[in-house]
């Protein structure tokens, strides 16, 4: 099994993608969004740091980044693939993570490159909600995803949320630091034929059907 990476712009469905791709493979997902997300709850200087950076659609410090990355790779599970989601961001962060692997003698495996429309994005990240239970994540625009009773999670119970970050303001800085900092990565890995791309604007099932046949090439 290949390591699998995979870049999109926010709310491109990266992470739903990795969860369908855990659920049917067993491979450990790596998201340092919710690594992040979770020390940002902490009360303590980093945790107050990270939730104030997200918050105003900012990323992390690199440094805090790599030591995440790099103690989370190291560990058993990880030895024979694992699902990287939400890093590398820059093309400075793909250096060091290409170095990271040499140092763990592990390969890039496949770069999956989810392409969305901007409008669809926006819909996505204002009408997100979020179970504080279960972590289902519902749609309030659109109606096939959205709560049969708004603000309470169809499956448990448990109270919607919105993340702090889920807003229109957030969301252009995130997206337009995406196109500045995100986009040279692709290309970086592209020289080394390992990008390969699915159509994001598609329907869950398909987009995981054609990930799932990339994974099997």
């Amino acid at each position: 099994m290949k390591n699998i990476m995979f870049i999109a712009p926010p709310a491109a469905g990266k992470g739903t993608q990795a969860e369908l791709v855990v659920e049917k493979y067993g491979l450990p997902h790596i998201s340092t969004g919710d690594i992040l997300r979770e020390i940002s709850k902490e009360d303590s200087e980093i945790g107050k740091y990270v939730y104030e950076t997200l918050a105003s659609g900012q990323l992390v410090k690199d440094e805090i980044t790599y030591q995440l990355i790099e103690e989370r790779l190291k560990r058993q599970d990880c030895k024979n693939g694992y699902i990287l989601d939400g890093f590398p961001r820059n093309i400075d962060q793909a250096y060091e993570y290409d170095r990271i692997l040499e140092r763990l003698n592990y390969d890039i495996g496949n770069v999956i490159l989810i392409n969305i429309d901007k409008k669809t994005l926006e819909k996505r990240i204002t009408g997100r909600r979020i179970c504080e239970n279960c972590k289902t994540i519902y749609n309030i625009n659109d109606e096939n995803n959205s709560p049969q009773v708004e603000s309470v999670c169809d499956n448990c119970g448990g109270k919607l949320y919105q993340r702090s970050d889920d807003n229109l303001e957030a969301f252009q800085t995130r997206y337009n630091t995406y196109l500045e900092k995100t986009e040279p990565i692709i290309e970086h890995y592209r020289k080394m034929n390992v990008v390969k791309e699915v159509d994001g604007d598609d329907t869950v099932e398909n987009i995981f059907k054609n990930i799932d046949r990339i994974i099997n090439e």
